[in-house]
Protein backbone atom coordinates (compact mmCIF):
# COMPACT_ATOMS: atom_id res chain seq x y z
CA UNK A 1 0.00 0.00 0.00
CA UNK A 2 3.00 2.77 0.90
CA UNK A 3 4.96 1.58 -2.08
CA UNK A 4 1.83 1.97 -4.20
CA UNK A 5 0.98 5.43 -2.72
CA UNK A 6 4.58 6.44 -3.12
CA UNK A 7 4.81 6.06 -6.71
CA UNK A 8 1.25 6.08 -8.31
CA UNK A 9 1.23 10.44 -8.56
CA UNK A 10 4.49 10.85 -9.76
CA UNK A 11 3.48 8.39 -12.59
CA UNK A 12 0.32 9.83 -13.00
CA UNK A 13 1.84 13.31 -13.61
CA UNK A 14 4.65 11.71 -15.88
CA UNK A 15 1.95 9.97 -17.92
CA UNK A 16 -0.24 13.22 -18.00
CA UNK A 17 -0.66 15.20 -21.66
CA UNK A 18 0.42 19.04 -21.29
CA UNK A 19 -0.91 21.18 -19.25
CA UNK A 20 -3.27 18.30 -17.69
CA UNK A 21 -1.05 17.82 -14.16
CA UNK A 22 -3.78 18.69 -11.99
CA UNK A 23 -6.49 16.62 -13.62
CA UNK A 24 -4.25 13.70 -13.76
CA UNK A 25 -4.17 14.19 -9.45
CA UNK A 26 -7.45 15.48 -9.75
CA UNK A 27 -8.79 11.67 -11.04
CA UNK A 28 -6.67 10.04 -8.56
CA UNK A 29 -8.28 11.66 -6.47
CA UNK A 30 -11.69 10.91 -7.19
CA UNK A 31 -10.68 6.97 -7.41
CA UNK A 32 -9.60 7.28 -4.02
CA UNK A 33 -13.00 8.95 -3.03
CA UNK A 34 -14.57 6.50 -5.12
CA UNK A 35 -13.07 3.59 -3.28
CA UNK A 36 -13.98 5.04 -0.07
CA UNK A 37 -17.42 4.90 -0.61
CA UNK A 38 -17.85 2.33 -2.45
CA UNK A 39 -15.34 -0.61 -1.37
CA UNK A 40 -16.99 -0.90 2.34
CA UNK A 41 -20.58 -1.26 1.17
CA UNK A 42 -19.63 -3.16 -2.28
CA UNK A 43 -17.24 -5.78 -0.11
CA UNK A 44 -20.51 -6.11 2.98
CA UNK A 45 -23.12 -6.63 -0.32
CA UNK A 46 -20.59 -9.55 -1.72
CA UNK A 47 -20.19 -10.71 1.91
CA UNK A 48 -23.24 -11.40 2.31
CA UNK A 49 -24.79 -12.99 -0.75
CA UNK A 50 -21.31 -15.87 -1.35
CA UNK A 51 -19.57 -15.32 1.67
CA UNK A 52 -16.62 -13.05 3.25
CA UNK A 53 -14.23 -15.19 1.03
CA UNK A 54 -15.79 -14.15 -1.74
CA UNK A 55 -15.18 -10.42 -1.69
CA UNK A 56 -11.19 -11.29 -0.73
CA UNK A 57 -11.44 -13.53 -3.51
CA UNK A 58 -13.15 -11.02 -6.16
CA UNK A 59 -10.48 -7.92 -4.91
CA UNK A 60 -7.73 -10.66 -6.12
CA UNK A 61 -9.43 -11.40 -9.22
CA UNK A 62 -9.80 -7.86 -9.95
CA UNK A 63 -6.27 -6.49 -8.83
CA UNK A 64 -4.90 -9.20 -11.09
CA UNK A 65 -6.78 -7.28 -13.82
CA UNK A 66 -5.72 -4.07 -13.35
CA UNK A 67 -1.71 -5.37 -13.51
CA UNK A 68 -2.51 -6.59 -16.64
CA UNK A 69 -3.76 -3.67 -17.81
CA UNK A 70 -1.44 -1.78 -16.26
CA UNK A 71 1.59 -4.16 -18.05
CA UNK A 72 0.01 -3.45 -21.31
CA UNK A 73 -0.96 0.30 -21.10
CA UNK A 74 1.75 2.20 -19.07
CA UNK A 75 4.79 3.47 -21.05
CA UNK A 76 8.38 2.02 -19.62
CA UNK A 77 9.21 5.24 -16.84
CA UNK A 78 12.54 4.28 -15.82
CA UNK A 79 13.05 5.80 -12.43
CA UNK A 80 13.61 9.80 -12.43
CA UNK A 81 15.91 9.29 -9.44
CA UNK A 82 19.54 8.50 -9.85
CA UNK A 83 20.46 8.89 -6.16
CA UNK A 84 20.65 6.96 -3.05
CA UNK A 85 19.11 7.50 1.09
CA UNK A 86 22.22 10.14 1.24
CA UNK A 87 19.29 12.34 -0.83
CA UNK A 88 16.97 12.15 2.43
CA UNK A 89 19.39 14.72 4.57
CA UNK A 90 19.69 16.77 1.30
CA UNK A 91 15.96 17.29 0.92
CA UNK A 92 15.01 17.66 4.41
CA UNK A 93 17.71 20.82 4.02
CA UNK A 94 14.67 22.70 2.14
CA UNK A 95 12.45 24.45 4.69
CA UNK A 96 9.73 24.48 2.65
CA UNK A 97 9.69 20.75 2.35
CA UNK A 98 10.18 20.27 5.89
CA UNK A 99 7.31 22.65 6.75
CA UNK A 100 4.81 21.09 4.12
CA UNK A 101 5.52 17.69 5.96
CA UNK A 102 4.82 19.20 9.11
CA UNK A 103 2.09 20.80 8.11
CA UNK A 104 0.67 17.14 6.65
CA UNK A 105 1.17 15.50 9.55
CA UNK A 106 -0.42 17.81 11.80
CA UNK A 107 -3.90 17.64 9.35
CA UNK A 108 -3.75 14.22 9.48
CA UNK A 109 -3.51 13.89 13.05
CA UNK A 110 -6.71 16.69 13.30
CA UNK A 111 -8.41 15.23 11.00
CA UNK A 112 -7.99 11.15 12.05
CA UNK A 113 -8.46 12.46 16.15
CA UNK A 114 -11.93 13.43 15.30
CA UNK A 115 -13.03 11.28 12.13
CA UNK A 116 -11.83 7.79 14.05
CA UNK A 117 -14.45 8.11 16.86
CA UNK A 118 -17.53 9.86 14.37
CA UNK A 119 -19.61 6.71 14.13
CA UNK A 120 -19.58 6.31 17.47
CA UNK A 121 -19.65 10.11 18.08
CA UNK A 122 -22.49 10.27 15.76
CA UNK A 123 -24.53 7.67 17.98
CA UNK A 124 -24.18 7.88 20.89
CA UNK A 125 -23.76 12.10 21.93
CA UNK A 126 -26.09 12.60 18.43
CA UNK A 127 -28.67 9.47 18.94
CA UNK A 128 -28.28 9.24 14.92
CA UNK A 129 -29.86 6.24 13.90
CA UNK A 130 -27.33 3.22 12.34
CA UNK A 131 -28.55 4.09 8.23
CA UNK A 132 -28.42 7.98 8.99
CA UNK A 133 -24.65 7.75 10.45
CA UNK A 134 -24.18 5.41 7.25
CA UNK A 135 -25.50 8.32 4.79
CA UNK A 136 -23.72 10.90 6.54
CA UNK A 137 -20.30 8.60 5.67
CA UNK A 138 -21.40 8.41 2.09
CA UNK A 139 -21.89 11.63 1.68
CA UNK A 140 -18.24 12.23 3.05
CA UNK A 141 -16.65 10.10 0.57
CA UNK A 142 -18.88 11.99 -2.01
CA UNK A 143 -17.68 15.32 -1.05
CA UNK A 144 -13.94 14.03 -1.59
CA UNK A 145 -15.15 13.69 -5.21
CA UNK A 146 -16.46 17.37 -5.60
CA UNK A 147 -12.83 18.66 -3.85
CA UNK A 148 -10.82 17.04 -6.26
CA UNK A 149 -13.19 18.12 -9.35
CA UNK A 150 -12.39 22.05 -7.56
CA UNK A 151 -8.72 20.97 -7.67
CA UNK A 152 -8.85 19.95 -11.25
CA UNK A 153 -10.21 23.28 -12.40
CA UNK A 154 -8.51 25.73 -10.31
CA UNK A 155 -5.40 24.13 -8.41
CA UNK A 156 -2.68 25.09 -10.75
CA UNK A 157 -3.41 28.64 -9.88
CA UNK A 158 -4.64 28.69 -6.91
CA UNK A 159 -2.59 26.45 -4.99
CA UNK A 160 -1.52 27.91 -1.87
CA UNK A 161 -5.19 29.60 -1.83
CA UNK A 162 -7.04 26.55 -1.92
CA UNK A 163 -4.81 25.14 0.83
CA UNK A 164 -5.80 27.72 2.93
CA UNK A 165 -9.19 27.90 2.38
CA UNK A 166 -9.11 23.79 3.03
CA UNK A 167 -7.60 24.42 6.47
CA UNK A 168 -9.83 27.14 7.94
CA UNK A 169 -13.30 24.69 6.22
CA UNK A 170 -11.50 21.45 8.30
CA UNK A 171 -11.26 24.09 11.11
CA UNK A 172 -14.46 25.13 11.36
CA UNK A 173 -15.68 21.50 10.86
CA UNK A 174 -14.31 20.09 13.49
CA UNK A 175 -15.27 23.04 16.13
CA UNK A 176 -18.89 23.00 15.30
CA UNK A 177 -19.19 18.97 14.86
CA UNK A 178 -20.77 18.92 18.58
CA UNK A 179 -23.26 21.26 18.41
CA UNK A 180 -24.41 20.58 14.61
CA UNK A 181 -24.49 16.18 15.66
CA UNK A 182 -28.21 16.65 16.79
CA UNK A 183 -29.52 17.50 13.24
CA UNK A 184 -28.79 15.21 10.58
CA UNK A 185 -29.16 18.06 8.02
CA UNK A 186 -26.59 20.01 9.64
CA UNK A 187 -24.43 17.21 9.80
CA UNK A 188 -24.55 16.39 6.64
CA UNK A 189 -23.69 19.98 5.46
CA UNK A 190 -20.81 19.56 7.82
CA UNK A 191 -19.98 16.10 6.47
CA UNK A 192 -19.65 17.33 2.81
CA UNK A 193 -17.47 20.17 4.00
CA UNK A 194 -15.31 18.65 5.81
CA UNK A 195 -14.74 16.00 3.16
CA UNK A 196 -14.28 18.44 0.10
CA UNK A 197 -11.68 20.12 2.42
CA UNK A 198 -9.49 16.95 3.18
CA UNK A 199 -9.31 16.20 -0.10
CA UNK A 200 -8.73 19.44 -1.42
CA UNK A 201 -5.60 20.15 1.28
CA UNK A 202 -4.85 16.66 0.15
CA UNK A 203 -4.86 16.88 -3.65
CA UNK A 204 -2.77 20.61 -2.85
CA UNK A 205 -0.07 19.49 -0.73
CA UNK A 206 0.73 16.49 -3.20
CA UNK A 207 1.49 18.71 -5.58
CA UNK A 208 3.55 21.49 -3.93
CA UNK A 209 5.69 18.18 -2.20
CA UNK A 210 5.85 16.59 -5.85
CA UNK A 211 7.85 19.88 -7.45
CA UNK A 212 10.30 20.42 -4.58
CA UNK A 213 12.86 18.40 -6.58
CA UNK A 214 11.38 16.77 -9.96
CA UNK A 215 14.52 14.07 -9.84
CA UNK A 216 13.28 12.98 -6.90
CA UNK A 217 9.88 12.74 -7.03
CA UNK A 218 9.90 9.15 -5.91
CA UNK A 219 11.71 9.48 -2.53
CA UNK A 220 9.57 12.82 -1.59
CA UNK A 221 6.01 10.97 -2.44
CA UNK A 222 7.38 7.92 -0.35
CA UNK A 223 8.14 10.08 2.73
CA UNK A 224 4.44 12.04 1.95
CA UNK A 225 2.82 8.91 2.19
CA UNK A 226 4.41 7.72 5.14
CA UNK A 227 3.80 11.16 6.70
CA UNK A 228 0.31 10.48 6.10
CA UNK A 229 0.37 7.13 7.69
CA UNK A 230 1.69 8.04 11.00
CA UNK A 231 -0.46 10.99 11.31
CA UNK A 232 -3.46 8.61 11.18
CA UNK A 233 -1.63 6.78 13.59
CA UNK A 234 -1.36 9.65 15.61
CA UNK A 235 -4.46 10.68 15.15
CA UNK A 236 -6.22 7.75 16.39
CA UNK A 237 -4.22 8.10 19.36
CA UNK A 238 -4.90 11.21 20.27
CA UNK A 239 -8.61 10.39 19.97
CA UNK A 240 -8.38 7.93 22.14
CA UNK A 241 -6.95 9.94 24.66
CA UNK A 242 -9.71 12.50 24.60
CA UNK A 243 -12.38 9.48 24.48
CA UNK A 244 -10.76 7.59 27.67
CA UNK A 245 -9.73 11.23 29.70
CA UNK A 246 -12.32 13.88 28.30
CA UNK A 247 -14.84 12.52 26.67
CA UNK A 248 -16.46 10.59 23.44
CA UNK A 249 -18.29 14.55 22.68
CA UNK A 250 -14.70 15.91 22.98
CA UNK A 251 -13.10 14.59 20.17
CA UNK A 252 -14.25 17.72 17.79
CA UNK A 253 -13.05 20.21 19.84
CA UNK A 254 -9.15 18.18 19.97
CA UNK A 255 -8.91 17.66 16.39
CA UNK A 256 -9.87 21.22 15.81
CA UNK A 257 -7.11 22.42 18.69
CA UNK A 258 -4.66 20.49 16.49
CA UNK A 259 -6.41 21.93 13.11
CA UNK A 260 -5.81 25.38 14.19
CA UNK A 261 -1.74 24.76 15.06
CA UNK A 262 -1.85 23.34 11.72
CA UNK A 263 -3.64 26.78 10.34
CA UNK A 264 -0.93 28.92 12.15
CA UNK A 265 1.90 27.05 10.42
CA UNK A 266 0.57 27.39 7.45
CA UNK A 267 0.75 31.67 7.60
CA UNK A 268 3.84 31.16 9.17
CA UNK A 269 4.73 29.77 5.53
Amino acid sequence: HAIFWSITAAIAIRVAPEGKKALALSVLATGTSLAMVLGVPLGRLVGQWFGWRATFGGIGGIAFIVFILQAKLLPTLPSMFEGSFRKIPELLKNPLLVCLYLLILLVFTAHYTAYSYIEPFMRQVGSVSENSATFVLLLFGVAGIVGSVIFSRWGDRFNTRLMLISTILMLFSMLVLLFVVTSIWALSLIALLWGAALMLLIISMQAKVIMVDVNAQDMLMSMFSGIINLGIGTGALFGGYAVTHLSLSSVGYVGAAIASVALLLMLYM
